[in-house]
């Protein structure tokens, strides 16, 4: 009988995917490791691994590889889709950057009365999501210390990957390659990838997908 982990029937291992999300999502690997509770050597493993099994040139070049593991619901959406005119919106999601995520949260819920849907703590801190008539608002405590600076609206898409090819097509620069940002307890996840306005500030496509 042989002994070890049994084989993967996926380019990678779901260790390195998840790794790999978060490469693509712009985190460090010291980020990544207090993120997933894991060493930061462990990250480095796993980074090292994805770029020699995709024969890419680095980590730059694994940020803006495109690819979703085998099974997942973007990767079984792929093929069912119809081409069809890109179609920007509604706006899925609005990113707003706080001094005290805790009193915004107290703020936002209490005194302007809106759904509070969920709050998770990340390695960057604590992130809080309301719902504003469809629109979901996402607060993050300002890493520079300039709240209200950096926001960023995300734009709602039917297939993101053809939403990625349709944009960049139209010369839009993109940070990173379409990724798996997250995975609700149902199954359902949440894809994004960035881009650059004409003034260089930060914009978003998002799709989620049903399992």
């Amino acid at each position: 009988m042989k002994r070890g982990r049994p084989p993967h029937d996926d380019v990678l291992t779901p260790a390195e995917w998840r790794v790999v999300h978060a490469v693509r999502h712009g985190m460090t690997n010291r980020q990544i490791a207090n993120g997933r509770g894991i060493s930061l050597d462990a990250v480095k493993f796993h980074v090292e691994n994805a770029v020699q099994k995709l024969g890419l040139d680095g980590r730059a070049a694994l940020r803006k590889w495109r690819g979703a593991p085998r099974g997942s619901a973007l990767s079984k959406q792929e093929g069912t889709m119809t081409a069809s005119k890109l179609d920007l919106g509604p706006i899925g999601q609005i990113a707003r950057h706080v001094a005290d995520i805790d009193k915004a949260e107290a703020w936002y819920r209490d005194v302007l009365g809106l759904t509070h849907l969920y709050s998770f703590p990340s390695s960057i801190g604590k992130l809080a999501f309301f719902d504003c008539g469809g629109t979901r608002l996402f607060l993050e405590t300002a890493r520079d210390g300039k709240p209200g600076e950096q926001n960023v609206l995300y734009f709602r898409v039917l297939d993101i990957n053809a939403a990625y090819e349709d944009l960049q097509a139209r010369g839009v620069e993109f940070t990173d390659a379409p990724h798996m940002i997250f995975k609700h307890p149902d199954g359902m996840e949440e894809w994004m990838a960035f881009f650059k306005d004409c003034d260089g500030q930060a914009l978003s496509i998002m799709s989620q997908v049903k399992a």
